[in-house]
């Protein structure tokens, strides 16, 4: 005799399978009493499968509503877990994958038990797409995922940040997602080294290259790498500044990622600042909301000069633009 658990499944898709069955039938067909597929019915609606039955000579049982659907096969926090991902991936960074998500969704639900669906719509909440310039087609990342699968060599057109664009034939291992983007972790063929690329500026060609021997990652997975690489990349500039307010008010407003707090004297402190450039360093430096002093290097002082002349021009924009009598700009000033 079949287990309960599977004998369970074996009732589910015979009912599944057509319309409507005899409790005789069931019970030929599962080598089981007529008695055990009354029971078996019963654990079936527990668990909130709708199995309608019907009494007399010509009664039986079938399925309800979802009955087109396969049988679900997943606990309470799988199936919640599931559904929320689909919903997630309307607002998410895969282009073309809103539609289908919202099908797959809409079929889900259809066989959910009533309390996983309260549960769910529940938890619902109206979600604002979100706007990206970074977005990728599904059918580029199923592409590049089946690459990394079969281990076969991806050969593809890149543009990088700077707008040079070139061939790259690499051995691809991993996509990760990072936030709204999603990279591919590889082994460059020409460069003889770990790189990562951002999918939105791939464009795989086909066919794909001949299969290599998987290497073994680098320390911390692709994950690790990832982060490292991408740590590098906001590091492109440094700068260390003296902040003119204490130490307990400055260290809540830097994080680990971007800066590091040197104590100072009671009214001032020094960071290290990094980023993608010393004009983003500058533009940051106006977050603290107190006077500052740079110490190196000596490009930042220019550039805090240059954004310096901006916010004077921007100021005199605003003071025209509400009638102010001080309406001359910071050039005509004599």
């Amino acid at each position: 005799m079949l287990e309960t658990s599977a004998r369970l499944l074996a009732l589910l898709t015979l009912l599944q399978a057509r319309r409507e069955w005899s409790g005789a039938e069931l019970a030929e067909r599962l080598d089981v009493t007529t008695r055990t597929v009354r029971r078996d019915v019963d654990k079936l609606r527990e668990l909130g499968y709708p199995v309608d039955a019907t009494a007399g000579v010509g009664g039986g049982y079938r399925l309800g509503a979802g009955a087109e659907m396969p049988p679900l096969l997943l606990d309470d926090h799988e199936v919640l877990a599931v559904a929320l991902g689909l919903n997630e991936i309307t607002t998410g960074s895969v282009a073309d994958m809103a539609e289908a998500s919202a099908g797959a969704l809409t079929k889900l639900r259809q066989v959910m038990p009533s309390r996983l669906r309260h549960r769910l719509d529940a938890l619902t909440v109206e979600a604002v797409p979100r706007e990206s310039r970074t977005t990728v087609s599904g059918a580029v990342l199923t592409e590049i995922a089946t690459a990394c699968h079969r281990a076969e060599r991806l050969r593809f057109d890149y543009r990088r940040g700077d707008g040079v664009a070139g061939r790259r034939e690499v051995e691809p291992y991993r996509l990760v997602r990072s936030g709204l983007r999603w990279y591919l972790v590889g082994w460059d063929i020409d460069r003889a080294d770990w790189r990562s690329f951002r999918v939105d500026r791939m464009a795989p060609r086909i066919p794909t290259g001949p299969r290599f021997t998987p290497r073994t990652l680098p320390e911390g997975g692709a994950t690790g790498f990832l982060t490292r690489s991408l740590g590098a990349v906001y590091r492109k500039a440094s700068a260390r500044v003296r902040i003119h307010a204490p130490i307990d008010v400055v260290a809540g407003m830097v994080d680990d990622a971007w800066g590091t707090v040197e104590a100072g004297d009671e009214h001032s402190c020094e960071l290290t600042l990094f980023s993608t450039s010393l004009v983003s360093i500058a533009r940051w430096l106006r977050a603290f909301d107190a006077d500052f002093t740079v110490l190196e290097p000596p490009e930042l002082v220019d550039d805090c000069r240059a954004l310096a002349r901006h916010h004077d021009e921007l100021a005199a924009r605003y003071r025209r633009a509400v009638g102010d009598p001080d309406t001359l700009t910071v050039t005509e000033r004599p």
